[in-house]
């Protein structure tokens, strides 16, 4: 499955940030094995003294900003679930900004942050491993629009990336 394959259809236009972030044609399995091995990495690397800055009033720490793709990427995985089943029972969205501070992420060391992430990447893979081509072309409604399992997945993907380069220019420059 491509990135190129997808058509605009098959997710609201509000996700077209998520797959430009994967810069261009990008294979969904790969992309998530890579990007798990690509975002651990980023972590690793991430001073420990720039986990509790946030870069103005009102934003969110970097630790917060991690934990937001955690939990992004539960939805997503719980979306994707849902419409392989073929459960067609419209899925409401989630506000961000009530998940970030009920994460508790502020309190979480880096190593956690990183075990959590693992353990979620990893069963979105074992999950997206398990969808035949068929699976993949499910449609469902999240937020109101109607959602491809296919598109989903790279939504989880560009949504990763998309939050790393605001990590790169806006926490760590």
């Amino acid at each position: 499955m491509l990135s190129s394959e997808l058509s605009t259809s098959e997710y609201n236009q509000f996700y077209h940030t998520y797959i430009l972030a994967l810069g261009g044609e990008v294979k969904l399995i790969d992309q998530l094995v890579d990007g798990k091995d690509i975002f651990l990495s980023f972590l690793k690397d991430i001073p420990q003294d720039k986990l509790g800055y946030a870069y103005g009033p009102g934003k969110w720490t970097l630790t917060e900003v991690l934990m937001h793709i955690v939990d992004a990427e539960r939805v997503f995985q719980y979306r994707a679930l849902r419409f392989a089943r073929k459960d067609n029972t419209p899925l409401p969205g989630f506000d961000q900004d009530i998940y970030v501070p009920e994460s508790n992420a502020n309190r979480k060391t880096k190593e956690e942050i990183m075990q959590e992430y693992r353990s979620v990447r990893e069963s979105t893979i074992a999950l997206y491993k398990s969808f035949s081509d068929d699976v993949l072309l499910r449609m469902g409604t999240a937020s109101g629009s109607g959602m491809s399992v296919r598109a989903q997945g790279f939504v989880i993907c560009g949504h990763q990336a998309h939050h790393m380069k605001i990590i790169r220019e806006r926490y760590l420059s």
